[in-house]
């Protein structure tokens, strides 16, 4: 397997991650997890737990659009050594704007989010150039 596609199970696995923080959070601060109406319960969050959950449903859509990237440049034929480099810039940047969403620093978490949005306009600027 290619470091793009060990890159994409990686950020599959990040939103998970988050759903577990996010979990911690919400019982800190609500005291269970209401699974019958998550979402209702969502709305209750606050300060860190509120950011935690936001992080989470921010990784589903980098998700998205990093693992369309990565297929298209697959499919195009790029060549892996070329789309190593952004994938797991990426990867690191959405990490870092998870931990810095969390932490409520907010310039920070917009440089990072440019830095992974970066990556994802040079994997398919790579993919266009097959």
């Amino acid at each position: 397997m290619t470091t793009a596609l060990w890159c994409l199970v990686i950020v599959l696995v990040f939103p998970l991650v988050l759903a577990g923080v996010g979990g911690y959070f919400r019982v800190r601060q609500l005291g269970s997890i209401d699974n019958k109406n998550p979402r209702v319960q969502a709305l209750e969050l606050r300060d860190v737990a509120a950011r935690a959950y936001a992080a989470q449903q921010n990784a589903w859509e980098a998700l998205a659009i990093f693992s369309g990237a990565i297929i298209i440049a697959h499919v195009a034929g790029v060549d892996p050594g070329q789309l190593a480099t952004p994938a797991v810039i990426f990867v690191v940047a959405r990490l870092l704007h998870a931990v810095v969403y969390i932490a409520n620093l907010d310039l920070a978490r917009t440089g990072v989010f440019t830095v992974g949005l970066g990556c994802i306009v040079r994997i398919l600027w790579l993919a266009g150039s097959v």
